[in-house]
């Protein structure tokens, strides 16, 4: 994967949410968008369209396996700062589980990261990734120009949720005007899932791991009420189709095994 000041992330845009009541981290440093004031080159009904088509197509329809590395860490000075490492595994056409392999830091980091992936199970499922698509079923959209992200050429899209719900963002995507995959979602969850939560906002990144296009990168900050600022993290460090997990890897043990889902989760 390009290396940049923030790894590109691609990946099911159904799969929204990303914070819990605790959390997280927004990019500080973002990459640097040359802004083009033309007028898209296709009509924007045909910009969405095409965008939809190739969202729909983004199923993985090979087994695969990766290490997706987690990072935890509250106001200046506080005891919540932790990591956490977690395997997961997806089989077709949407079954996932994982474990957890390391674990520092503040025992608050893996109960965040358990939650958040016992949650991935649900965002999965075709009723509620239906509901969190990056659709005209879901959202308004607005054309805001092009634009150049690593080195590709992108349209600038709006998108302006149609309902208060947990698992939309309000903000805006870059799409790839060669392939309409999404490249790049910015902005605040449209609801958040606790009272806790003023204001949560995120970015996510996307990129192609070996023909399959996956969410690579997860920065995201929540405004948590009393203790202040938190920042979680996420980003795959390693991926390994299900051919070469086969030959060079144990399964994760079936006791340690938990269904996945991504989606806002809230920690009590």
């Amino acid at each position: 994967m390009a290396q940049n000041e923030w790894p590109k992330m691609r990946g099911p845009i159904t799969k929204t949410g990303i914070l819990a009541t605790l959390a997280l981290n927004v990019v500080f440093v973002s990459p640097v968008f040359a802004q083009d004031s033309t007028g898209p080159r296709l009509p924007m009904s045909t910009i969405i369209e095409h965008m939809e088509k190739a969202e729909s197509a983004l199923q993985p329809n090979m087994a695969y396996q990766l290490l997706r590395e987690y990072r935890l860490s509250g106001p200046s000075g506080s005891s919540l700062d932790s990591a956490v490492t977690a395997e997961i595994n997806f089989r077709p056409p949407m079954s996932k589980d994982y474990q957890i392999e390391k674990s520092s830091g503040s025992k608050r980091g893996e109960q965040i990261v358990r939650r958040l992936l016992d949650h991935e199970v649900k965002a999965s499922s075709s009723d509620h990734a239906a509901r969190s698509a990056i659709t005209r079923e879901n959202y308004d959209f607005a054309y805001l120009g092009e634009t150049l992200f690593d080195g590709e050429a992108c349209y600038r899209l709006e998108l302006k949720p149609k309902r208060k719900e947990s698992d939309l963002i309000a903000g805006e995507a870059l799409v790839d005007k060669k392939s309409f995959f999404i490249r790049r979602i910015e902005g605040e969850i449209a609801k958040t899932p606790s009272w806790w939560l003023k204001r949560v906002n995120v970015i996510l990144l996307f990129a192609d791991f070996q023909g399959t296009w996956l969410q690579t990168n997860m920065q995201a900050v929540a405004d948590v009420r009393i203790v202040g600022q938190h920042t979680l993290t996420s980003h795959i460090v390693d991926y390994r189709r299900s051919d070469v997990v086969a030959a060079t890897r144990k399964p994760i043990r079936t006791a340690n095994r938990r269904t996945l889902s991504l989606a806002i989760v809230e920690i009590r």
